[in-house]
């Protein structure tokens, strides 16, 4: 139910207007002073998506009022309905984020149409706010997870960080280490959080697309330009721009970049008037900015702008303190989205995730624990799925000894040519074949049931007829 909060002096209209919302199906509070409707919104804790006012109260003007509520309530929306008004008021109305300012006598079917419209307005702002506080829960400065002094020092940075207005940052670090969990936490955390984050990766397009990914364009700019385009900063305008692998970049788009970033103005290709922009800048890169720039593979002139701060992640072996905390965080991630129930990490599982340098740092840790709990068929996690270097086989299960059907396991690659699915694929036709093509057999040896093989078989299409 809507909550409606009507401030009116005159007693005949508040009635009149109350009844009429109430048979509506609103849930209505009605006030016939300021000082009422203060207490109805703090005392009672009454939460209004919409408040449909008189402008002035036999106790002062209800944009003073509106005014005193901004920040402790949730998000409603203001119409002012009155028999006079100045224009100084009407100018402070909108100036406050007044939805409509109507003058008496209004007719309830024009009312309706205006308070249908603020109704709708209010519920998509609340939604957008509980997005941002939702994220805001989630990409707190305790979501870089560690109890290694390395990991420490980054939460206390993001904690300076996200209390500062700062235009420019680089992150730095090996690939898999952390660099779009800690832009989230910058934005979200960060006084941006309301606005729009965006990210692009540097590397993923050829110069012309990224130029005009970045720039946007008007239509007819270029062959194929067939409708206006917005680009990437452009849209992050208010918010933050997230530029990964940056390092990767044309020598004359960073040119055009820095422009953009000094001049906080921007130009779609063809376009002919410049645009007015205020975007922070996030860059990151797994290469050495700083050394690029004396090299001259990076301009200098942009790396010096955007370092207004520094952020260096430490990789993963630097740091194996922290898999006490990553590993169960991942395993219940996983068993979340898979519905599996994973609550065992034996001993062996330890010694080789401890043992491993982890090259591919976090990300590497958090797709070979993706794995396990996939594979998983109870509530251990099966060390053979780990896959970690000196262990690169597929250990056999014990339905597959018995059975015959695995005795030589199996070796898949980690080297990014199979995602998760081929792996799970592969084993099945590979358990298909050792069998066969018998279905009971080869459930058997992978140790699951048959309904769930089958129903993986036509997941995958996989022909299970012998040749």
């Amino acid at each position: 139910m809507s909550g409606l909060l009507i401030i009116e002096d005159e007693a005949l209209l508040g009635a009149e207007i109350s009844r009429h919302y109430r048979k509506n199906g609103w849930e209505v509070e009605w006030a016939p002073s300021l000082s009422q409707a203060r207490k109805i919104l703090l005392d009672q804790r009454f939460d209004p998506l919409v408040v449909l006012s008189d402008m002035n109260l036999p106790d002062g003007s209800a944009l003073d009022l509106m005014e005193a509520m901004r920040g402790q309530q949730a998000h409603a929306e203001w119409i002012f309905v009155t028999g006079y008004g100045s224009v100084p008021d009407s100018v402070r109305a909108l100036r406050l984020g007044a939805y409509e300012f109507l003058e008496k006598p209004c007719e309830l079917a024009r009312l309706d149409l205006v308070v249908a419209s603020a109704t709708r307005g209010a519920s998509a702002q609340r939604r957008l706010i509980d997005h941002a506080q939702q994220r805001h829960r989630r990409y707190a400065p305790e979501a870089f997870v560690g109890h290694s002094a390395a990991a420490q020092t980054v939460r206390n940075l993001l904690e300076k960080l996200t209390q500062v207005p700062i235009s420019a940052l680089v992150i730095g670090g090996e690939t898999g280490t952390g660099k779009g969990l800690v832009t989230r936490i910058l934005h979200y955390a960060g006084r941006r959080a309301q606005n729009p984050l965006i990210e692009l990766n540097c590397a993923a397009l050829p110069r012309e697309l990224l130029e005009s990914e970045l720039f946007g364009h008007e239509a007819g700019a270029f062959t194929g330009a067939s409708a206006r385009h917005r680009g990437l900063i452009e849209q992050a305008d208010g918010g933050t721009l997230f530029l990964d692998e940056i390092g990767e970049m044309p020598l004359d788009l960073q040119a055009k970049l820095l422009k953009a970033i000094e001049d906080r103005k921007i130009r779609r290709l063809g376009g002919d008037r410049e645009i007015a922009v205020d975007v922070q800048i996030i860059a990151a890169s797994n290469r050495d900015l700083e050394l690029m720039a004396r090299t001259g593979d990076f301009r200098s002139d942009l790396y010096h702008r955007l370092n207004v701060f520094r952020l260096l992640l430490p990789p993963l072996r630097a740091a194996k303190e922290d898999l006490d905390e990553l590993v169960p965080l991942f395993v219940a991630e996983f068993n979340a989205k898979s519905g599996r129930q994973v609550k065992i990490i034996p001993d062996e599982a330890w010694k080789q995730l401890r043992g491993h340098d982890w090259p591919g740092n976090v990300r590497e840790l958090r797709n070979a624990i993706e794995r396990c709990v996939l594979f998983s068929e109870g509530p251990v996690l099966p060390v053979q799925w780990l896959q970690l270097p000196g262990q690169m086989t597929a250990a056999p299960t014990a339905a597959a000894k018995t059975s015959g059907i695995q005795k030589e396991g199996l070796y898949l690659p980690l080297d990014g040519s199979m995602n998760l699915d081929d792996m799970d694929r592969y084993i099945i036709q590979t358990a298909l074949e050792r069998s066969g093509h018998n279905i009971v057999a080869a459930a058997r040896a992978l140790g699951t049931t048959r309904e769930t093989l089958r129903y993986r078989i036509r997941k995958y299409g996989i022909d299970t007829t012998t040749r």
